[in-house]
């Protein structure tokens, strides 16, 4: 996907919702599987993803373990309980901007029609 700013401005949901799901994650592990989700279409650099990792942290929506793993320091990244339901609000707000876009990107749609 070409238009990196259509993710920027959803990659705080991303990261809450892959949170969700597998409950921790570290930074390289969360771009490997947003590529493997969308078989390769988006990409998350690394000058992306830690800047929005630590402001997510910094709001105390994310808490952090290090681990040494292969002699090497891994920093993991869980969901604290105000991330929880941070993800549950940043879904709704998402998923609202999605069938508002889809209503006028195909203003034929009926109301209520889900994507």
């Amino acid at each position: 996907m070409s238009n990196n700013n259509l993710i920027k401005g959803s990659l705080q949901t991303i990261i809450l919702k892959l949170l969700e799901e597998n409950e921790r994650m570290y930074g390289y592990e969360i771009t490997q599987r947003v590529k493997e989700l969308t078989a390769g279409e988006i990409k998350i650099t690394e000058g992306a993803l830690y800047p929005a990792l630590h402001k997510l942290e910094a709001e105390g929506l994310l808490s952090t373990e290090i681990q040494q793993v292969d002699n090497r320091v891994r920093k993991y990244y869980s969901l604290t309980k105000d991330g929880q339901k941070e993800v549950t609000s940043k879904m709704s707000e998402l998923q609202g901007f999605v069938e508002n876009l889809q209503r006028i990107l195909t203003p034929d749609l009926k109301p209520g029609f889900n994507i």
